[in-house]
């Protein structure tokens, strides 16, 4: 037992030892590129992208003054956020990975922004339960590079299908994309700007750990931060 209890006391330190430093580098980096934009650093929002991390990791940077993190999955959300809230106030929790419909109640309990409002039949879906006490704020996916494979609605489409969210009673705060790998992200953040002055949001997630210096300049005010904070993902 002392062992184990020395190796928990030596990984918690490593975690905090990481954390300061990822986060201190990354804070800088944010305000640097928010200054060259003429920004103010405090209207960008940095969400912790957390999938497939460990609590022990997680509480790291929440015992740093972390408080927006965001998973891709709900089922590893439900196995570790519900008690990491109980136990640490204001946690703001995004989903920024595919929500399946027949897991729209699960998410509701455990999210308070649903970045991927990708279809429909999610509008539907979650449409149902607009009047959940605690129904979560919504971005709608934009496949901003049209591409096949990846899930989202198309920037031509975006308007009839932000009218559809409308007249179902969704309230939609804000847009979202993931540029395709092979080209320049910066037409694409600049694309996302345009679409949400188009139809009158705010918010505007866009820009990861190799591009969001290149999406605050072009106005972002949530980039995801998965690798430049917790380092690679094995596996993932």
């Amino acid at each position: 037992m002392p062992t184990q209890m020395t190796e928990e006391a030596a990984g918690a330190a490593i975690y905090a030892a990481e954390a300061a430093r990822c986060l201190g580098e990354v804070k800088a980096d944010i305000a640097a590129a928010a200054q060259a934009a003429d920004r103010d650093p405090g209207a960008v929002c940095l969400l912790a992208i957390s999938k497939t991390k460990p609590v022990a990791q997680i509480e790291a940077f929440i015992e740093r003054g972390q408080r927006h993190f965001g998973e891709n999955r709900v089922q590893e959300a439900a196995e570790k956020w519900p008690a990491l809230k109980r136990a640490h106030g204001n946690i703001e929790l995004h989903l920024v990975g595919p929500l399946q419909t027949n897991k729209v109640k699960q998410a509701l309990g455990l999210f308070d922004v649903i970045q991927t409002l990708d279809r429909e039949k999610l509008a539907r879906a979650l449409a149902k339960h607009k009047d959940h006490a605690d129904f979560p704020r919504l971005y709608i996916q934009v496949n901003s590079g049209a591409e096949p494979q990846k899930s989202g609605i198309l920037p031509q489409d975006l308007p009839a299908f932000h009218a559809l969210c409308l007249d179902l009673g969704l309230t939609i705060d804000g847009l979202m994309c993931l540029p395709p790998a092979a080209q320049a992200a910066g037409p694409h953040f600049a694309l996302l700007g345009k679409l949400a002055a188009q139809i009158g949001v705010q918010s505007l997630s866009m820009g990861m750990s190799g591009d969001y210096a290149t999406a605050i300049g072009l106005g972002a005010t949530h980039i995801r931060i998965g690798t430049a904070l917790f380092g690679a993902r094995e596996g993932y």
